[in-house]
This record gives structure tokens, C-alpha cells and sequence, in this order.
């Protein structure tokens, strides 16, 4: 069914009366019922036009399972607020107006087959803003999640805090992120869909701090609106200012959906972070490809471990995993493509998977930074550790890249602040870490993907402290004694393998996995549910325990003080 009402602010009374409604964007008269087969979606312009809570709940809900969660009553006007008019009979001509008793309906309802909450605003109550009792209502919703170990969806769109509830309204912001703490430490997935427009008091707070952050194409969405801006600063905005594809392009929300696209994603998040007890293996991991090579050149390694038509990190994901929906931005400053990272599916498990991902043409090359992450890229890495923890989801990162980014850029954003933060937050993670090298591995922007419980190396793959011509370039003088120090740092697989660095060597195809790139996923999907098998048996404690361990014996166990240290201590101490 599609919605049945919408907002249309600028619709023409004689036109309306006659079925047809002008498009706000770009005045296009549109006949009422193609409009609503469209999903109030322009199809001139691809406006997407306002929709009511109503509405909202019919396009997302599994037909029938709304449910409506009712509040007992609250203060209505705290503050007998007045201006050209009574505060109560603003609240009473809203509620004519839109139908509802506030800007934001609850309730529980079925998407997909799982079981939510859902809090749905609606911007035809009072702009929806937001005043006590949203935020109770808001807070409500979220209470009731955890009561029923249930997730949250909430639909945002609002105008900001309700001036005539004065700073009890500006506390609901407090009350309701509170709440949506409440719901992270209890482990349960919220979605935020942001639709136009979330500004202002709801945008700081439970609006943005969600598990996940999902923009509708076009929204408008923002601190401040664009006049009071332009009003502050007198300075010309961008054109796509505060648009939902400003911000993930800012990194400030995973995704931006057509309207269309909003159930079906919500239908996949919601499955992927269904609780379940980890499937057994597929099966033991059967070799498709020769055995490891005993030695091979390492200049060879490298060479191979180059080749721009070697699967990628995407390549991997398409083919390997079940499943992935992909999360975007570190939500402070941009989206790395150099990175990527999300949801997958696995044989019946949900992971977490972070790569790096160069691409294969020259203008995917150019477009990915040739896999060089900015500090934004690891800290998005790091973002997606918190989130897989937070769900108890197990890791796996897929390595491939000559290093971090070495630009100016990349110093100012505190390049080595970002990879020193995600190596210790991979060495504590509460939940398992598969890394695998499905490539080149350059130096700490490699490590910070590789701080892990297993590390898997492809048989033409490598791990370096530098690059061999950056090594010979400053041992030899001369980066043409690459080869040579290639062979003197011994890259490659078996080295790994045999000092313990790496705890297993993936076969690869006869000839590389550039030439059979499925046979080569298959033989990685199985290397995989064999170690994510494997860990799963593991409790917190003594998977934490395995980790410090094994990090600590790379390269010789710590140093015990064979004699006692004597401890100096002043006269004053």
C-alpha cells in the first residue's frame, strides 16, 4: 500500500481539489494518484515530498503490525507560555491539523518479520518540535526496546527545541540521549532515518546517536538552519549545504536511501543484527589451490602481491561473504573510499569486515588513494570495531595497502593519533579479530588492520615495515636495489608462517588469485569459518588472554628482571 497523506505545504487549492498537487522543488503539477504510487516522490525531479508519521509507519511497517504505544498524560504548557497566542491552542490546532497528539507517534510493529519499536515524528505538529513530551515519548521508546530486547527505529523530522516549553525543552535533548545511552550499553541496534528536516535540537541529540544513521535522498538536515547561517557568518553556502548527501560526503551518516530503498535496508540491518548463536562450520577448509610454496623470490611476492587485477577488498565482499551493507564516515570530518568497511554475512554468522580497497582501473585507483587511508579512514575502522563489539560481532579485516597516506593533509588530522588508536583498540576488542594480508601490507597503515587473534597471509601477499624501494632507497641509496631488499627483508607468506607473525598461509589458485578470482574467494570464505569456528569457542577472558600473548611472543617473549630492581626513593619520599 503507499502512504496515504502527505505534507505539501505550497500545493495549490484549486488543483488539489481537483487531485493534483504542485511539486514543492519544482512546481510540477502531479496527478495525486501517481504521486502516491511514487511514494510522494517526484517524478519530475525526484523531490521527496513530506510524509505524516502515518504514512511513514505504512511505507516501513510489515502490513497490520503496528501496534501504538499510548503515554499516560504529561504538562502541557509548563511555562503558560503566550504569545500572539495561547500556547494550549497552538497545541489543539496542531493536533486538528496533523491528525496526531504530538510530533511523534510510538509503537511496536514488524519489519521484515523481526519485531521493533518504532518512533515516527511528524513535522505537521508544530514543525515537529520538540517539547516534553517528545522527549518523553522519545525516551519512552527507547525504554520499551530494552524492556523487550527489541531495536529501535526512529523517523526524525524536525524544526528544532519547542521555544514556548523554554529550557525544558531544551533538556529534552539530555533526557532523550540518555535514553539511547541506555540502549548502546544494553547492546541493541537503533537506525535513525533522517528525513527533511531534522535540525536543531533533535538533530544534537538522539537523532544523530544511533547505531547507524540512514539520510533520505534529499533531506535537509542540520545544527542551525541554512538562514540563521547565512544571517551569522554572511557567507555564500554550498549548494548541496546540510543535504543528506553533504553529509556523507562529510562522513557524518552511513548511507543516503531513495525513499523506495528505506524498508529493504532496514530489512537487512535488522536481520544481520538479529541475535543468534554462531552456525557451526560450513566444513573444514578444503584446499582449492597447490600447497604454500616453500620458497619463492620475494621480489616475486611483491610483483604478484601488486597485480592491479588481484580481487579486492570489494571483489572479496561480492563474492566470499553472503551479504554487506556497507556503513560510511568516521561522523567528524569524511568518508575515506580508500577504507571501507560494515555489516556481511558469513555461512549463517554477521560480522563485522574492514578493508582496504584500491580498485582496479587507473580512475578507480585515483578515486580509492591507491588504498592509502587518511586518518578519517581509520578512524571510521574504528568506529566499526566500537560497533562490532558493541553487537558482539566478530571482525575480520582484509589487508591491502602500500601505507597510510603521508600527505600534509593526513599530518594536520593526526595521522599517527588514528593508527595508534586503532592498534590498541584491536589488541582489547572484546569480540574475535581475523586479519588477513590479501595483498601488499605497508608499514603501521597495514598493522592497524592486522592487530588481531589469527592473521591469515594469501600465498602472494606480504608484510613489510617499508616498502622495498623506500628501503633501498634509503640502505642502498638507490630505490633500483628494491629487488635486493626485497630478499633482504625475506617477504612473503613462508616467512611469516615460520617466525609465528602470521598463523596461517591461504593457498592461492595456481597461477595467483587475479587468475581465478572466485576459486580464490572460496578457498578464503572456507579459511574463514574455519578460524571465526575456532574462536567462537573462546570466552572474553581467554580470548583477551590468547591475544596478549601472541602479541607479546612476535619477535621473543618479554623481558623478566632475573635480579630484583632496586627502587630509589628521596629522603623526603
Amino acid at each position: 500500500m503507499p502512504p496515504s497523506s502527505i505534507t505539501a505545504p505550497d500545493t495549490a487549492p484549486a488543483a488539489e481539489q481537483l487531485g493534483w498537487v504542485s511539486c514543492p522543488d519544482c512546481g510540477w503539477l502531479l496527478y495525486r494518484k501517481r504521486l502516491d504510487r511514487n511514494l510522494s516522490v517526484c517524478p519530475e525531479c525526484d523531490h521527496h515530498l513530506r510524509l505524516s508519521a502515518r504514512a511513514r509507519i505504512e511505507l516501513l511497517a510489515d502490513p497490520g503490525s503496528f501496534c501504538e504505544a499510548f503515554f499516560s498524560p504529561g504538562p502541557h504548557d509548563p511555562l503558560e507560555f503566550s504569545d500572539l497566542r495561547e500556547y494550549p491552542d497552538r497545541l489543539q490546532e496542531a493536533a486538528h491539523r496533523s491528525g496526531e497528539s504530538e510530533a511523534v507517534v510510538v509503537g511496536t510493529a514488524g519489519i521484515g518479520g523481526t519485531g521493533v519499536v518504532l518512533a515516527v515524528m511528524d513535522f505537521a505538529f508544530l514543525g515537529g518540535s520538540m517539547g516534553v513530551e517528545v522527549g518523553r515519548r522519545v525516551s519512552g521508546a527507547a525504554r520499551l526496546a530494552a524492556e523487550r530486547d527489541m531495536p529501535l527505529v526512529t523517523v526524525c523530522a524536525s524544526g528544532g527545541a519547542r521555544m514556548q516549553e523554554g529550557v525544558f525543552s531544551l533538556f529534552q535533548m539530555a533526557r532523550a540521549s540518555a535514553a539511547f545511552a541506555r540502549l548502546r550499553e544494553a547492546g541493541l541496534l537503533s537506525v535513525c532515518v533522517l528525513t527533511d528536516p531534522t535540525y536543531g535540537g533533535v538533530s544534537a541529540s538522539f537523532a544523530t546517536l544511533g547505531s547507524v544513521l540512514v539520510g533520505e535522498r534529499g533531506a535537509h538536515i542540520g545544527f542551525a538552519g541554512p538562514r540563521v547561517v547565512q544571517e551569522t557568518i554572511r557567507a555564500e553556502l554550498p549548494a548541496d549545504f546540510q543535504t543528506a548527501e553533504f553529509l556523507l560526503a562529510h562522513g557524518l551518516v552511513d548511507r543516503v536511501e531513495n525513499r523506495a530503498e528505506l524498508r529493504p535496508l532496514l530489512i537487512r540491518l535488522l536481520a544481520l543484527h538479529r541475535r543468534r548463536p554462531a552456525p557451526r562450520a560450513e566444513s573444514a577448509p578444503r584446499r582449492l589451490g597447490r600447497p604454500p610454496a616453500a620458497e619463492v623470490d620475494p621480489w616475486e611476492v611483491v610483483q604478484r602481491a601488486r597485480v592491479t587485477e588481484r580481487p579486492t577488498t570489494l571483489d572479496y565482499l561480492h563474492t566470499a561473504f553472503d551479504d554487506f551493507v556497507e556503513l560510511h564516515g568516521d561522523r567528524a570530518f569524511g568518508d575515506d573510499p580508500a577504507l571501507v568497511g560494515g555489516v556481511a554475512s558469513i555461512g549463517g554468522r554477521t560480522v563485522v569486515v574492514i578493508g582496504h580497497e584500491k580498485g582496479h582501473t587507473v580512475k578507480e585507483r585515483v578515486a580509492r588513494n591507491f588504498g592509502m587511508p587518511h586518518p578519517e579512514g581509520y578512524r571510521k575502522a574504528l568506529r566499526l570495531l566500537d560497533h562490532a563489539e558493541a553487537f558482539g560481532l566478530p571482525v575480520v579485516t582484509l589487508v591491502d595497502t602500500p601505507g597510510a597516506h603521508p600527505g600534509p593533509e593526513a599530518e594536520e588530522r593526526g595521522q599517527s593519533h588514528a593508527i595508534a588508536e586503532i592498534i590498541q583498540r584491536s589488541s582489547r576488542l572484546r569480540v574475535p579479530v581475523v586479519a588477513v594480508v590479501t595483498g601488499e601490507g605497508g608499514s603501521g597503515g597495514a598493522l592497524a588492520l592486522c592487530t588481531s587473534d589469527r592473521l591469515l597471509v594469501l600465498e602472494n601477499a606480504y608484510l613489510s615495515v617499508i616498502s622495498p624501494e623506500g628501503c633501498a632507497a634509503i640502505l642502498w641509496r638507490t630505490s633500483t636495489a628494491a629487488p635486493t631488499a626485497a630478499r633482504a627483508m625475506r617477504l612473503g607468506a613462508p616467512h611469516l608462517h615460520e617466525t609465528g607473525i602470521a598463523t596461517s598461509v591461504v593457498p592461492e589458485p595456481p597461477d595467483g588469485a587475479h587468475t581465478d578470482p572466485d576459486a580464490a574467494a572460496q578457498i578464503l570464505r572456507e579459511a574463514l569459518l574455519h578460524e571465526l569456528d575456532d574462536l567462537g569457542r573462546l570466552d572474553v577472558p581467554a580470548l583477551l588472554e590468547a591475544r596478549s600473548r601472541r602479541l607479546t611472543r612476535i619477535g621473543g617473549d618479554d623481558v623478566w628482571f632475573l635480579q630484583p630492581v632496586p627502587v630509589v626513593v628521596s629522603e623526603g619520599g
